[in-house]
């Protein structure tokens, strides 16, 4: 697969919107505020390429800066309308899927010869149509999505995570180098959640064995999940944990600090994303 798959997800559909619908409320437009600062941080980026580094390829096999820009336009959209209109997401994603689990590079060569000012425009459509879909719709509402039904909280959450992983691709290409910001919490959050998720679509038995997350944010808050006493443990930047998560970077390529063998297997197969485990990136050394 080119890229994260479809959208992401938190897998578990849970997450912080299971609040009370006031709570909820504030805690959806927090996110939504989120989203936008991160989709303009990327848009800043995309409306300064000339029309050349659009047919760039980028560290995912296969796909362009094009493909990974209309890959969020043509999710957003299909995410605008799991909240509008669920019964037409559902047929919709259903005929999508029954394509193979490479949908979404079908989804890429569809869209692939966009010129970049159609594409930047569909970006700028989708993504204003989104949020003022998720601004008005009922905190407490249940999403139909790829994998399992998600809250509206971990529906915003999900899109904030493809437009970081994409975005990145696209630093990547044109070797700009990342700001960190408080906003990965979310991502690192969301690749926590996806434990669960991650071992079940791999096949594998979920742990029982806890394991200790211990990050440092980028205004050097220490950011935890966990058990303190866990002998499983994963600790580093939060930068390099989104990296990995999202399948940006291979584990070598980080100076993440694993103990214990659950942990190790975690972070062997990590995804923050909804759909079948992707292929991951290879160490940049090539081995």
């Amino acid at each position: 697969m080119g890229a994260a798959s479809p959208g992401g997800t938190g897998p578990s559909g849970t997450g912080p919107g299971a609040a009370g619908t006031s709570s909820g409320r504030a805690l959806v437009d927090a996110l939504v505020d989120d989203l936008l600062a991160e989709s303009g941080e990327l848009r800043a980026v995309l409306a300064g390429l000339p029309g050349a580094d659009w047919v760039l390829s980028t560290p995912a096999a296969g796909w362009t800066i094009t493909d990974q820009v209309t890959h969020l336009s043509y999710f957003d959209d299909a995410a605008r309308r799991s909240v509008s209109e669920p019964e037409r997401f559902t047929a919709e994603a259903g005929r999508l899927a029954a394509a193979g689990d490479d949908f979404p590079d079908q989804v890429a060569a569809q869209y692939r010869d966009t010129p970049p000012a159609d594409v930047l425009a569909w970006f700028d459509r989708a993504r204003g149509e989104l949020t003022a879909a998720y601004r008005a719709a009922d905190p407490s509402v249940r999403l139909p999505w790829y994998g399992p039904p998600m809250s509206l909280a971990s529906s915003v959450t999900a899109r904030l995570m493809e437009t970081w992983a994409h975005g990145q691709d696209v630093l990547d290409t044109v070797r700009i180098a990342r700001v960190p910001t408080a906003r990965m919490r979310h991502v690192a959050d969301l690749g926590i959640r996806a434990l669960r998720y991650t071992y079940t679509v791999n096949g594998l038995p979920v742990p029982a064995d806890p394991i200790r997350v211990e990050l440092a944010g980028p205004d050097g808050a220490r950011w935890d999940w966990g058990p303190a006493d866990a002998a499983n443990r994963v600790s580093g930047t939060a930068l390099d944990f989104c990296l990995l998560v999202t399948q940006r970077r291979h584990r070598d390529d980080t100076a993440l600090e694993v103990s214990g063998a659950v942990a190790r297997q975690w972070m062997s197969i990590a995804q923050a994303f909804a759909g079948p485990s992707g292929p991951g990136r290879a160490p940049l050394g090539g081995s």
